[in-house]
């Protein structure tokens, strides 16, 4: 037989593909969902692609969205491949058997990387376990940085969230020629894409399109538009133009991307800083999205599996030691968290209560880490009682310092544990027990809507993946959690009469500032 008789081939609404069949799975890689964005589009909405005749080859991963490189420090934990080439929007697809009428279920998923990094070609993100296992996998590029989510006067925001919208589509649209189900897709996202996936389930053009939905350490959420504009205003500064995407656009784009690199080298989880985010725009992002999907009837009917990992705070700061540096900081470390989270004295004082032997760091991250990704979902399970399960991954890996950390858990979900971009985050020897565990549960969820465990109630149970056989623990974070809604609902005490008000949160953001000094002395 020939190649052509042999490749699979499956036609979309703008064309005809052929995949390759790997180890019994038809794989696709490269599709284009939308055309290049460049020229007049770059700062745009996506459009849709032009049609093509004949049959498209889709053995290989299209181009990646323009992105820096991580630093060496990032860069001995996580991989990033870098394909060049302006048709970055596009996509691939994982399935056990392409053609309509096996009406499979589908999980779309939206990788992480502060939504300046990250591509879909990272092979971590393999989807062929799940194809094995009867679930469709899609995955798929964004625009990042100053082109996704850059705020300009005269361009539209979240053109990087439209992308995902028109992907999103696109599978719905087409997934059933590739033996999936439109029916039951299932949005899976981790970190910024978690972050994504929820901000979709509240838009209004995505009703109706989503089944289910995994929200892997990131809430939905909205940044605030000034902290984005200073991103793009300091852009400007360096770059000696108008913060305008008509002069953005003019500019070289590796410049422009290792301007963004230097800008944004203290913007973190845990220090904060100028950031690029999603912003409410009127249109895909109408207001809220955590207040639309837990005060509203957006997605009352999606099913949802959320949760994160014990230590997330440890990949954004045991790369480059400042776990040392923060612990060494003591009561400024603290003071800047109090101001990064708006937090009275309180809060930190509960912490110390609850873990009496955590030092500065571990106590700054787990602070960070409540009041960015556990608070806001445990706020989510709550308003969705019944139809909302919660995981927490506390494996620790196998390397010195990461513990369970941020993107642990996905060569574990994805079933890829064994490659080598897994191994530089996990060591060697991650218990294949474990990632079997994970894995299914992942497929039972999109299958079914269950991924196994108790659904969320008042009790709070939580689904432990560590050490041991994966297990229930019932509110294992409440008292954290108990902080935060308490300091919310608790009024200031009256100031005495006759003081001097002092400049709020004066002492707190200057302590922040020397902690930023701090950091970046290390980070150069």
């Amino acid at each position: 037989m020939t190649a052509d008789q042999t490749d699979p081939v499956v036609r979309t609404p703008h064309g005809a593909v052929r995949g390759r069949y790997e180890r019994g799975i038809a794989v696709f890689r490269g599709i284009p969902y939308a055309a290049p964005p460049v020229g007049p589009w770059r700062f745009r909405p996506p459009q849709p692609p032009d049609p093509w005749d004949g049959v498209r080859d889709a053995g290989a991963f299209g181009p990646t969205a323009p992105k820096p490189p991580y630093s060496e420090a990032f860069a001995q934990y996580l991989s990033d491949p870098d394909i060049p080439g302006d048709d970055c929007l596009n996509l691939n697809v994982w399935t056990p058997e392409p053609g309509p009428g096996a009406r499979l279920p589908v999980l779309v998923w939206l990788h992480g990387g502060a939504l300046t990094r990250g591509s879909s070609a990272v092979p971590v993100y393999g989807g062929g376990a799940f194809a094995r296992d009867g679930v469709v996998c899609v995955s798929l590029n964004y625009r990042l940085g100053v082109e996704g989510y850059g705020l300009f006067p005269d361009a539209p925001p979240n053109p990087g969230l439209r992308d995902q919208l028109a992907a999103l589509r696109w599978v719905y649209d087409t997934i059933e020629a590739f033996g999936g189900d439109p029916g039951r897709i299932t949005l899976c996202g981790q970190s910024a894409g978690a972050i994504s996936a929820g901000v979709l389930l509240a838009a209004p053009q995505t009703q109706g399109l989503v089944r289910r939905a995994v929200l892997q350490s990131g809430p939905p959420e909205v940044s605030d538009r000034d902290k984005v504009r200073r991103m793009v205003r300091r852009m400007a500064a360096r770059l000696r133009i108008p913060a305008t995407a008509e002069a953005f656009a003019a500019v070289d784009r590796d410049l422009l991307l290792r301007t963004q690199a230097e800008v944004g080298r203290l913007g973190s989880p845990v220090l904060g800083g100028p950031a690029f985010g999603i912003v409410v725009d009127g249109d895909v992002v109408p207001g809220d999205p955590l207040k639309a999907l837990t005060e509203g009837t957006a997605a009352r009917d999606v099913d949802l599996l959320m949760g994160w990992t014990r230590d997330e705070y440890r990949l954004w700061l045991v790369p480059g030691g400042l776990v040392e540096r923060v612990d060494r900081l003591g009561a400024v470390a603290l003071a800047g968290a109090m101001a990064r989270c708006h937090a009275g004295h309180e809060i930190p004082r509960g912490y110390r209560v609850l873990h009496p032997e955590a030092g500065a760091a571990e106590t700054v991250g787990q602070m960070v880490t409540d009041h960015l990704l556990r608070v806001p979902l445990h706020r989510l399970a709550d308003a969705r009682t019944g139809a909302a399960y919660v995981y927490e991954f506390a494996w620790p890996s196998l390397l010195p310092g990461l513990g369970a950390c941020h993107a642990l858990e996905l060569g574990f979900v994805f079933a890829t544990g064994d490659l080598p971009e897994s191994r530089k985050l996990a060591g060697e020897g991650a218990p294949q027990e474990l990632c079997d565990a994970m894995h299914a549960a992942w497929v039972r969820f999109a299958t079914t809507g269950d991924p196994g465990w108790a659904v969320w109630d008042a009790t709070h149970p939580v689904q432990v993946f560590g050490d041991g056989d994966p297990h229930i623990a019932y509110g294992p974070r409440d008292a954290e959690v108990a902080l935060w809604t308490t300091a919310a609902t608790v009024p200031p005490p009256p100031r005495p009469p006759h003081t001097v008000p002092r400049a709020p949160g004066a002492e707190l953001a200057a302590a922040m500032r020397r902690l930023r000094r701090s950091v970046g002395a290390l980070r150069r």
